[in-house]
């Protein structure tokens, strides 16, 4: 199961309860890929480019010109605060052992973490350094916070950004890594399994033991067989339900519904996508955290998947206005990308196009027909791409992982081999996963916004947001003109 993890992080109980496999079989020594490591590193620096600049500039170019910088500043400094958190404590409370649902603090402050030490791939005796898997982990950790700013652009104050994003990283994000992408990992699972075959049948009872400890050691929604191999629910659905809850509580933009809010640079817009798409190699890819056959899978997914999902949201929407629209097409790729994340290393080329065509149709109904139904202002559709993306991938990999369909199989590293996979089963741990992630983070984010609100409140005055938050929260303007 392709699931990211540290090799020594929260082990230390599994393994003391695998302690009498030593007779029976022996551990082999984990080892650093140089390949590997080199492919993880430059994996977090492709996902550092996604968010800024690519990021930065997507959000910024669809906002009016007064508000381009405090877009900007707001996706900038989640990239700093959230950085420094993820060392202080963040890693800690997201790859450690601890409970099911969040780690513990036995590497705050990178406790024990050094050059020597090493985290775990996919592979048995295969790791990458633990500061190359650290700093990849780090980028993840600073993306998701920053893709919320969207949903409340242009009217949210600044104090009240610099107070919920670290709050929102620390109760929100950090767990929810935790349950879905902890696990005791392929080392200690094969060498349990192994000495439990190799023993005399008087060991069995004992050695059982230690391998239901290894094998309990995982995040919750990980322990339920859930599928996400770079972030379906961890970032985009997270991420999104947390924007749609700050879109309604903050409330609607000045003038929403009766002024034109017009994107003021289509330009930047295509720009900041562009980088999107490129970094989001290493998004997908990198998580796979080996340079191997799966890898490179997630590299053609990531492609295909992107394009079939831009072209169905242009066709749609040229079916229904009469134009087909660049914001249009490049909206319709990021939701691509979005609905790719968790499938990247489990489904085929062929399903990837499949979910990236309906990724695109689905992402632009809810972008439009919902988005007016219900009359909300998500300002930049984080709720309608990112959440409803999200979702659309993480249940389209419960069905798109059947080798029968092209897909890898979900891996067994007990038997050593892919499992028989049952489409009930794997389609009620995907939907089980969607719907706590949605609870985890709706309810979770709107206490975090209630508590900002009292604070320091959440919302710019209606002065302030007319003048454009570019001057009078961040003093600068974009453009001298």
């Amino acid at each position: 199961m392709s699931f990211k993890f540290p090799y020594r992080a929260g082990m230390t109980a599994a393994l003391a309860a695998a302690a009498t496999l030593a007779a029976t079989a022996a551990i082999a020594e984990p080892t650093v890929n140089k390949g590997d490591n080199a492919w993880v590193m430059t994996s977090a620096i492709l996902v550092l480019l996604m968010t800024i600049p690519g990021l930065a500039l997507f959000y910024g170019g669809l906002v009016r010109s007064k508000n381009m910088l405090s877009v900007l500043m707001h996706v900038f400094y989640t990239v700093c605060i959230c950085a420094i958190l993820w060392v202080i404590y963040g890693y800690s409370l997201a790859f450690t052992g601890g409970s099911a649902y969040v780690g513990g603090f036995s590497k705050a402050f990178l406790a024990g973490v050094t050059p020597d030490t090493m985290a775990g791939t996919f592979s048995v005796n295969a790791s990458v350094s633990e500061y190359a898997y650290l700093a990849f982990q780090l980028t993840f950790a600073c993306i998701t916070p920053a893709l919320i700013v969207g949903a409340f652009a242009e009217r949210m104050k600044f104090a009240a950004v610099a107070l919920f994003i670290p709050l929102w990283a620390t109760f929100i994000y950090y767990p929810m890594a935790h349950m879905v992408w902890y696990w005791a990992g392929p080392d200690a699972i094969d060498a349990a399994a192994k000495a439990l075959a190799a023993a005399a049948d008087a060991e069995k009872p004992k050695l059982q033991e230690a391998l239901d400890a290894v094998l309990a050691d995982a995040g919750l929604l990980f322990s339920w067989g859930a599928l996400d191999f770079a972030g379906g629910t961890v970032v985009h659905i997270n991420a999104g339900i947390a924007g749609l809850v700050g879109a309604i509580m903050v409330g609607k933009r000045t003038g929403y519904g009766k002024d034109l809010m017009p994107p003021h640079s289509l330009t930047m817009t295509m720009i900041g996508a562009s980088l999107l798409w490129v970094g989001w190699f290493g998004f997908n890819a990198g998580s796979n955290l080996e340079a191997t056959g799966v890898a490179s899978l997630a590299v053609v997914n990531t492609f295909v998947a992107t394009a079939g999902a831009a072209l169905s949201w242009m066709f749609a929407e040229w079916m229904i206005k009469g134009k087909a629209s660049l914001l249009g097409i490049v909206t319709g790729a990021i939701a691509g990308l979005v609905a790719v994340t968790p499938a990247a290393g489990f489904a085929g080329p062929i399903g990837s196009i499949v979910l990236g065509l309906v990724a695109g149709v689905v992402c632009l109904f809810f972008c439009s027909a919902v988005k007016h139904m219900f009359d909300y202002d998500d300002s930049l559709d984080v709720f309608g791409v990112h959440a409803i993306g999200g979702i659309v991938g993480a249940l389209g990999t419960g069905i798109l992982v059947a080798p029968a369909l092209g897909g890898t199989g979900v891996f067994d590293y007990v038997t050593g081999s892919v499992a028989d996979y049952d489409f009930a089963t794997q389609m009620w741990a995907q939907i089980k996963a969607v719907l706590f992630t949605i609870v985890w983070s709706g309810v979770g984010s709107a206490i975090l916004y209630f508590i900002v609100n009292i604070i320091v409140g959440l919302r710019a005055s209606v002065e302030k947001e007319r003048e454009g938050l570019d001057l009078t929260e961040q003093g600068e303007r974009a453009y001298n003109m």
